[in-house]
């Protein structure tokens, strides 16, 4: 008798320990799936935080700081958007310094269309006020609405394409 008793305690630690696995590994597969979405949300927020920064740079031009701040719209860039940048960088300087502008944008708001792997598509919105220093005519505001690819590059979030739209 005693045998036959043992065997379905052992048939219920078994079965008992099958359970525990099944758990433990679903346990485990929630947490993985967790972080993974976690990531996906750092991710979707780094990219919306980089085509907001990189359209305040654009907006954000002063003819007495005007290096640092062309400097920063080509940091803030990648691939083809940084190629162009660099391309037109001394024309942009040139013209800022001679007309003596000043600008000062305000960021109004990114929304994210589209991400997939390591790039993403984002919609920016900005206003600007233009003025010339020393000139009597009155400041500009300007509206602008940009489409921006946004591509991770060594880790980093930054602008490959920017267009504007309508």
């Amino acid at each position: 008798m005693a045998g036959f008793g043992a065997r379905p305690a052992r048939i219920l630690i078994a079965a008992l320990s099958g359970v525990l696995a099944v758990l433990v590994g679903s346990g485990v597969w929630i947490a993985a799936q967790a972080r993974e979405e976690q990531g996906r949300a750092g991710d979707r927020r780094a990219a919306l935080r980089a085509a907001g920064a990189h359209a305040k740079n654009l907006i954000s031009l002063d003819y007495k700081t005007v290096d640092a701040d062309v400097k920063r719209i080509i940091e803030s860039s990648t691939g083809e958007a940084r190629k162009e940048y660099e391309a037109t960088a001394a024309k942009l300087k040139s013209t800022t310094v001679e007309n003596r502008v000043v600008q000062h944008g305000v960021l109004r708001a990114t929304g994210l269309v589209s991400m997939t792997g390591t790039t993403a598509k984002v919609l920016v919105v900005a206003d600007v006020e233009i003025r010339w220093d020393g000139s009597k005519s009155p400041p500009q505001e300007r509206y602008y609405r940009w489409s921006m690819e946004v591509t991770k590059a060594g880790g980093v979030w930054l602008v490959s394409k920017a267009v504007q739209v309508k």
